[in-house]
C-alpha cells in the first residue's frame, strides 16, 4: 500500500463486519482517519490498486498537525466481466440460491435463440434474480428509488432501448456491430443483466453504509471521540458512505467530511423535496447535516456510464426526438452532483484547488478537466486517480488546520 499506517475494513452483504474491527482502528493514534469504499464490480485487488493508486499524493499533501491514518472498506460488490462469456460462476456466488437462474440466463446468453418467447424467458430470470414481482414490488420494502421499468417492462422494447444505448457509445458502429433483427437485442439483454447486478448492488450498497459502516463510525465516536473521519466512495461506494450517514447514532459528529467521486446514485438523494414531487424526498433527506464539515460531489460530464447507461437502469424513458431519452429526474451525482438542496456551492476544479473548499453544507465541484478517459461503456467513470482530487479531499477535511 502507498500510505501507512494502512487497514482494512471488511463488510458482508448485510453489513456484517470482522469482529475487532473498531478496536484496530481506535488504536492506529491518529488524529484523521480517511476511510475510502470502493465501487461495483470491483475485486478486492483491484478496489486495492485504486487505494494505493488514490492515497499515494497524501502524505505530500496534509499539514504538519496531522497524523492520518487510512482504511479501505471493502464489500461484496461483484464480478461481472466484460470479457465475450461473463464471469456467471462469479455472478452466481453473490446470488446464493440462485444458482439455477443465473445458469439459465448464462444458456440464453450463448445461445440467443431469435424468437420473443427467450426474451420473454430471460425478463422472468432477471426478476427471480433480484426478487422483483412482475408487477414490481420488493420483498424488502423496495429501493428508495424505486424499482426500474427494464425489470417489469416489455423486454423486447426494453433490450432494444439498451441496445441503442450501446450503439450511441461505440463512435458509430451501429447495428453492425451488433448484428441485426432480433440478434442484436443480446446484447442489450446482455446489458440489462449488467443492469440488474447494478439494481442489487446499488441496494446492497446502502444496506452496507446504513447497517455497517454507520454504526462502526459511532463506536468510534463513542470510545475515540477525538478522531477526525473522512469517508471517500467511488460510484456505488459513494452510495456506501453516504447511506453510512443514515446509520451514525443520533449527535454523532465525528465524521468532518465526505468526498463522493463520480457517484452512482441519484443526485436528488440529499433533496428535503423533489423538484417534480413536492411531496417526496430524497432517500437522504438532510443527511448532510450530520457531517461537521462539507460533502462534496466530484462529477463530470464525460462519465457516459452515469450520463447514458446507469440512468436506464433507475428508469428507462424513451423519447421520439432521440435515440434514447433520459429524463432528468434520474440522473446520477456523479453526473451533474447534488441537486435540489437550497444553498449548494457549485465551483470549477480550478476554483475549489485555488481557493479551498467550503467547510459546510453540500458542494459541487465539476472535475470534468480531468475526469475525462475511459473507453464504452463506462467512458471516464473510473478515471479518478489523480492527484487534483486527492487535494479536493484534502481540502475538504481541513487535515492539519
Amino acid at each position: 500500500m502507498s500510505v501507512q499506517p494502512y487497514l482494512e475494513v471488511v463488510f458482508d452483504k448485510d453489513g456484517d463486519g470482522a469482529a475487532g474491527q473498531r478496536e484496530v482502528l481506535a488504536r492506529l493514534g491518529v488524529t484523521d482517519l480517511v476511510l475510502f469504499a470502493h465501487g461495483w464490480n470491483s475485486s478486492r485487488s483491484v478496489a486495492s490498486r485504486l487505494y494505493g493508486a488514490f492515497l499515494a499524493p497524501f502524505p505530500g499533501l496534509v499539514g504538519a498537525g496531522a497524523r492520518v491514518g487510512y482504511a479501505g472498506v471493502f464489500w461484496p460488490s461483484m464480478m461481472f466481466t466484460d470479457e465475450p462469456i461473463p464471469d456467471f460462476e462469479g455472478l452466481a456466488a453473490q446470488f446464493p440460491g440462485k444458482e439455477g437462474a443465473v445458469g439459465r440466463l448464462g444458456a440464453l446468453l450463448t445461445e440467443r435463440p431469435s424468437d420473443e418467447g427467450a426474451f420473454a424467458e430471460f425478463g422472468a430470470l432477471l426478476r427471480d434474480l433480484t426478487d422483483v414481482g412482475r408487477a414490481g414490488a420488493v420483498p424488502d420494502g423496495g429501493a428508495e428509488e424505486g424499482v426500474p421499468e427494464f425489470l417489469t417492462g416489455d423486454p423486447v422494447e426494453v433490450y432494444g432501448v439498451f441496445a441503442e444505448a450501446l450503439e450511441s457509445l461505440t463512435d458509430g458502429g451501429g447495428p453492425a456491430l451488433f448484428g441485426g433483427g432480433l440478434g442484436r437485442l443480446w446484447k442489450g439483454a446482455e446489458e440489462a443483466l449488467r443492469q440488474a447486478t447494478y439494481y442489487t448492488m446499488k441496494r446492497r450498497a446502502g444496506k452496507v453504509g446504513e447497517r455497517g459502516l454507520g454504526p462502526l463510525l459511532g463506536e468510534l465516536a463513542r470510545t475515540t471521540p477525538a478522531l477526525r473521519v473522512h469517508l471517500v466512495g467511488h460510484s456505488m461506494g459513494a452510495r456506501l458512505v453516504s447511506f453510512a450517514l443514515r446509520g451514525l447514532p443520533s449527535g454523532t459528529r465525528n465524521v468532518k467530511s465526505v468526498t463522493l467521486l463520480q457517484g452512482a446514485f441519484s443526485h436528488y438523494a440529499f433533496a428535503s423535496s423533489l423538484p417534480h414531487d413536492r411531496d417526496a424526498s430524497g432517500a437522504l433527506r438532510d443527511m448532510q447535516r450530520r457531517v461537521d464539515g462539507p460533502v462534496v460531489a466530484c462529477y463530470s460530464r464525460h462519465d457516459s456510464a452515469l450520463g447514458v447507461i446507469y440512468p436506464l437502469a433507475s428508469r428507462l424513458a424513451r423519447d421520439d426526438s432521440q435515440v434514447v431519452g433520459l429524463d432528468r429526474r434520474w440522473w446520477a451525482i456523479g453526473h451533474d452532483g447534488i441537486q435540489a438542496v437550497p444553498g449548494t456551492r457549485s465551483l470549477t476544479l480550478d476554483e475549489a484547488l485555488r481557493s479551498g473548499v467550503p467547510g459546510s453544507g453540500c458542494v459541487n465541484v465539476d472535475a470534468a478537466s480531468v475526469v475525462r478517459t475511459g473507453g464504452p461503456p463506462s467512458g471516464a467513470h473510473s478515471d479518478i486517480c489523480h492527484p487534483e482530487l486527492a487535494r479536493v479531499v484534502v481540502s475538504a477535511g481541513r487535515f492539519g488546520r
